[in-house]
């Protein structure tokens, strides 16, 4: 699995076996991105697509020094799983 940034469509996609497996896309807010909306095909689901995803996507801002806004539910909940990536969450001010 690999998980990517496609900058033209505000969002990070992760590919298994060169296949679009799913994506969560944000909003550029300054120094901060609001991510708003995960979604992971259905032909994926159940493997640890969107796991993979949030844990690809999380360390790729991270290595960027950028911030989250976690409005997705779906990010919301795996940051609240995983507190490790906690310090990256900010508000917009």
């Amino acid at each position: 699995m690999l998980v990517e940034e496609n900058a033209a469509k505000h969002r990070y996609e992760i590919l298994v076996d060169d296949a679009l497996a799913g994506f969560t896309a944000y909003l550029p807010r300054g120094e901060a991105l609001v991510f708003t909306h995960t979604e992971v095909d259905p032909a994926f689901q159940g493997m640890g697509v969107g796991s993979a995803l949030m844990r690809g996507t999380l360390d790729q801002v991270r290595a960027q020094g950028q911030r989250i806004v976690p409005q997705c539910p779906f990010m919301a909940a795996f940051i609240k799983r995983h507190p490790a990536y906690a310090d990256l969450v900010t508000s917009l001010t």
